[in-house]
């Protein structure tokens, strides 16, 4: 099972996006939420973005809600949340 880390904001239209194509999938994930300057500092020195949503798959950065569902449209999501 894949380790999968979502940093979102409540308001953010984009993070309820990605978390329904989680959820669909019935992955697990951890939900951090950025709203707090520190807590996105960190965010952005994981992952090299300021935007929300930003996912962290397996340690790797995968971008946020465009580039989610770019992978489940290639077929590749399946294949990271295998590992």
């Amino acid at each position: 099972m894949a380790t999968v880390i979502i940093h979102t904001t409540a308001w953010c239209p984009y993070c309820t996006r990605a978390k329904q194509l989680l959820d669909s999938k019935q992955v697990t994930y951890t939900e951090v939420d950025v709203s707090e300057a520190a807590v996105r500092a960190e965010m952005t020195a994981l992952t090299g973005a300021t935007s929300v949503p930003q996912l962290i798959i397996n340690g790797q950065s995968t971008g946020g809600c465009d580039e989610l569902y770019a992978l489940e449209r290639s077929g590749e999501l399946d294949k990271l949340l295998s590992h």
